[in-house]
């Protein structure tokens, strides 16, 4: 009797704390399709939704020493160098803590911040930003630095005011297995999505799905099949930004 008292218990603890812990969908869009087969073949419904992301370094900060701004290389190995504060920094994290893009291509990840990149002639902007144990882009203020910088005999890039994106999720021919969720995880820079009045625009082959806010984005439910991916930065009036870098497209491929 008091065994099967104590299980009931545990069973119950777990319960409660399962029912605590997980966290609330908001902003969830689900569209409706239809069976491929049958009317008894069961479909789930494709679903854009996002979470309340918690932030465990807000206070984090990472500064850039180099390259400094529109400073010019030759081509060849161009040398990076950034300072990370109120961060564990090469403590134990899974995976990689820093992450760089550049000119809107894939993220590479470095567990070390002094690095050199190999690098073409032309015009780069650098966005580089610390990441949590999930891999997910850090958002605050501080926790991201960007910069413009020459390789090569060319001009910079002209001067523009405008916020702009990085795509930290998906990267360019991603696989996923059927079932998988897809983040679209982003950084918006140089400005602030109410202050400005800004919106992310997700269009996915036929799907549509908008957000005013920075949380990833979550796709829940996709059949097989390959996807193009576009993620846009706008204007809440519908009108579109003039900077070179408002948008990113990514090929992915759900199997």
């Amino acid at each position: 009797m008091n065994k099967n008292y104590f299980l009931l218990s545990l069973l119950s603890s777990i319960l409660i704390f399962s029912c605590e812990s997980r966290r609330e969908k908001k902003e969830e869009m689900v569209i409706l399709t239809a069976p491929k087969d049958s009317v008894e073949t069961i479909t789930e419904n494709i679903s854009f939704f996002m979470y309340e992301e918690k932030n465990d370094y807000p206070d984090a900060v990472i500064e850039m020493f180099a390259p400094l701004g529109n400073q010019k290389f030759k081509p060849g190995k161009v040398p990076f160098e950034f300072n990370i504060k109120n961060f564990p920094f090469q403590e134990g994290l899974v995976g990689t803590q820093l992450k760089m893009i550049l000119n809107s291509g894939d993220p590479v990840g470095y567990n070390s911040p002094i690095f050199q990149r190999e690098l073409k002639e032309g015009a780069y902007r650098a966005v580089a930003y610390l990441v949590d144990a999930e891999g997910l882009a850090l958002k605050e203020f501080g926790n991201y630095v960007d910069r413009d910088f020459l390789v090569g005999e060319t001009r910079p890039f002209p001067y523009q005011a405008e916020p702009y994106i990085a795509l930290n999720m998906p990267v360019n021919y991603q696989l996923y297995k059927e079932g998988d969720e897809v983040m679209v995880d982003f950084l918006l820079l140089n400005g602030d999505i109410d202050l400005d009045k800004l919106k992310v625009d997700i269009r996915l082959n036929g799907y549509h799905y908008e957000t005013q806010q920075v949380s990833p984005v979550r796709i829940a439910n996709l059949p097989k099949g390959d996807y193009l991916l576009k993620v846009k930065l706008m204007s809440r009036d519908g009108k579109d930004l003039d900077g070179p870098f408002s948008s990113v497209t990514k090929s992915i491929k759900i199997e």
